[in-house]
């Protein structure tokens, strides 16, 4: 029985599925039904589980077998539950504003085999919502589930393209959320303007987190700003770097200031000690 790591419900999970009939191989957006434990849902094959392609992914992946490959009647299916998710949010929004109930209706999840509907929801602190559930569960006649989300899932959800013009990456290829802070932006000399390095979501970019590691390496091997250099110029202090240029703005003694290679000078001095002038 051959594993494929597989893509599916609205918060685009990964799963590790199992194909049982072996009849013929699946490739990368294959669109399956998929045996989960919230139900049948419908699924898009990524690739094979193999060890490599498992590395890289995290290792409480839920698993559950692959059913079959999507039909015309599976397609025809989904895009009717598709095209039903605004008048079910519509009738969810009601429900909650009529109770009277504090809380943010992101998304409602209709599973494909009908065997719950999920709700997601932003809410400050926790909320009761067990009466909210049993009228919800009436009102789509089936199973209902709670889901609180933060602001971040909720740009998952419901974000599209990002200021680079391109598919926000947490609706797109992401499997989880990286840590992101200001000393990453700082280090890649990105501007500190808040509207201009928060996303979609109204926290940092999560671009800023995917250079860091060369960033980081190369600080390590630079010479920090203030150091006392020597360069085919003569001696100099360190006044900025380039990181990835692996060069550096020396100021020599008469003042003036010219960019140099790394491999061209060499460190020679503690920081903060002014060359000697002529």
């Amino acid at each position: 029985m051959t594993k494929y790591i597989t893509r599916y419900g609205a918060m685009r999970l990964l799963g590790l599925f199992t194909l049982e009939n072996e009849a013929y191989p699946l490739f990368h957006g294959t669109k399956v039904i998929i045996r989960t434990s919230r139900g049948q849902e419908t699924g898009t094959v990524l690739c094979e589980a193999t060890e490599s392609a498992l590395e890289n992914l995290p290792k409480n992946m839920e698993e559950g077998r692959i059913t079959r490959v999507m039909s015309q009647d599976d397609e025809l299916e989904a895009r009717r539950i598709n095209a039903s998710s605004k008048d079910d949010f519509s009738r969810a929004a009601a429900v909650i504003r009529r109770m009277g109930i504090s809380m943010d209706l992101v998304r409602v999840e209709r599973i494909f085999g009908g065997e719950r509907v999920i709700v997601y929801y932003v809410a400050e602190g926790r909320i009761d919502f067990r009466e909210l559930v049993r009228v919800l569960a009436s009102e789509f006649q089936t199973r209902i589930e709670m889901k609180q989300i933060g602001v971040r899932d909720e740009t998952k959800l419901v974000a599209d393209i990002g200021d680079c013009g391109r598919e926000v990456c947490c609706n797109s290829y992401l499997t989880a959320m990286p840590p992101v802070s200001m000393r990453m932006a700082k280090l890649q000399k990105a501007t500190l303007d808040p509207t201009k390095i928060s996303g979609r979501c109204g926290r940092l970019k999560c671009c800023l987190r995917y250079e860091y590691d060369v960033y980081n390496e190369l600080s390590a091997i630079m010479p920090p700003v203030g150091k006392l250099v020597q360069t085919p110029d003569g001696p100099g202090r360190v006044v900025s770097q380039e990181l990835l240029a692996k060069s550096l703005l020396v100021e020599l003694p008469d003042r003036s200031r010219k960019m140099f290679l790394l491999d061209d000078i060499t460190s020679c001095g503690p920081p903060d000690k002014e060359p000697d002038k002529e």
